[in-house]
């Protein structure tokens, strides 16, 4: 590899100061798309319309950066805004036509991404369409999400495994008499890719496997936690709900449908790498078209799950940078006053949200005199 490759190589991580920036100003803007969707969220507001307008602002406010550079740069939607509500775990981004709506008192699980160059911020949050503070079990499983959230910041560091926030966050959970979510899998981002190689499971259990891994300093992660009052086992209830998918990048088939080809000619065109929403193609051809394409692995799909009704699921998703100085939490949204059932009384839970998020500087310091403790 010649010394100009290698420095190209090295240039697309957190080392480039360019780089950290292109995260910063996709967070920010994700930050803001997820604000604008929460003020939105009221009852007998269709989902849909939610869904739009957070994707439209994040299309525009990504538009209005690097407009100028020489080398066009690709930015926009990471990930479709999706409205998940009550016992549903994830994924529904509806289409146009769809009427579904808000109701007073549900709980509702927001999801959005952004990239600037392919460098992507993606968030999840869960909000109660209710005046005052949330109580009961809607409490708890809100604040099993957040605790094990804060917890997972505080051991997604260099010199961690995965395996050790799989653990601690099935323990969160259990203290609020809640379940993770199994089958969820939290992703390294790199370049382009919002489903890196290296992932933390959300529940380790014998079906699921994934290689052991270390988290490393100049790494970064997109944290995805959903907790469950119910089961935490989701079904996939009806495929014709599935409206989010992505090219997958290393496979080919020749279509054997017209509709099919121009569906996947338009997906190549406008969504070559990222998640995308079928709303965003040609409706009427859409459909047909998409299932020859899942069919022959050239989609991955991204199907809506469901917990059982009754359950009440909420979710939290951050992504963080693993700065040389520290974890570095760029996407968040503050929640609603929270009134659980429960109290985390575990000192190991305690002892882990105890943790800092900063790397304590070797040497350096000068000590003063007689002082000959290790901090």
């Amino acid at each position: 590899m010649s010394s100009d490759d290698e420095r190209e190589e090295r240039e697309l991580d957190l080392t480039s100061p360019e780089v950290v920036t292109k995260y910063k100003s996709a967070a920010e803007i994700v930050n803001k798309a997820l604000q604008l969707a929460i003020s939105e969220c009221k009852p007998k507001v269709k989902i849909v319309d939610i869904c739009e307008k957070a994707d439209s602002y994040i299309r525009e406010q990504s538009g209005n950066m690097y407009k100028n550079v020489k080398k066009k740069i690709e930015r926009g939607v990471a990930f479709p805004t999706c409205v998940s509500v009550n016992n549903t775990v994830c994924h529904f981004s509806p289409l146009a036509s769809d009427e579904s709506v808000l109701e007073e008192g549900d709980v509702v699980k927001i999801d959005m991404g952004c990239h600037i160059d392919g460098f992507i911020a993606v968030v999840g949050h869960t909000h109660v369409l209710q005046l005052g503070p949330v109580t009961g079990r809607a409490a708890d499983v809100i604040a099993a999400a957040n605790t094990a959230a804060e917890v997972a910041l505080r051991l997604v560091r260099p010199g961690k495994k995965n395996k050790d926030v799989t653990e601690a966050i099935q323990k969160v959970a259990a203290a609020y008499d809640c379940k993770i979510v199994e089958g969820v899998l939290s992703h390294q981002l790199k370049q382009f890719v919002i489903d890196g190689n290296k992932v933390i499971l959300s529940v380790s259990n014998p079906d699921t496997r994934v290689d052991d891994a270390e988290f490393e300093e100049n790494e970064v992660y997109a944290v995805d936690i959903f907790t469950s009052t119910g089961e935490g086992k989701p079904k996939l209830l009806d495929e014709k709900t599935t409206t989010i998918y992505k090219r997958a990048v290393d496979k080919n088939y020749h279509l054997k449908m017209k509709s099919s080809r121009f569906i996947f000619s338009e997906i190549n065109q406008k969504f070559p790498i990222m998640p995308f929403s079928a709303r965003a193609l040609e409706e009427k051809r859409a459909r047909l078209g998409l299932v020859e394409c899942v069919n022959h692995d050239l989609l991955q799909p991204y199907p809506v799950l469901h917990e059982k009704p009754g359950d009440c699921v909420a979710h939290i998703k951050f992504t963080v940078l693993l700065m040389p100085n520290g974890s570095d939490r760029i996407t968040s949204h503050a929640l609603q006053e929270l009134q659980p059932t429960k109290t985390i009384d575990d000192p190991e839970i305690k002892a882990w949200l105890a943790l800092g998020t900063k790397t304590k500087k070797k040497g350096g310091g000068k000590k003063k005199k007689g002082d000959h403790t290790n901090a």
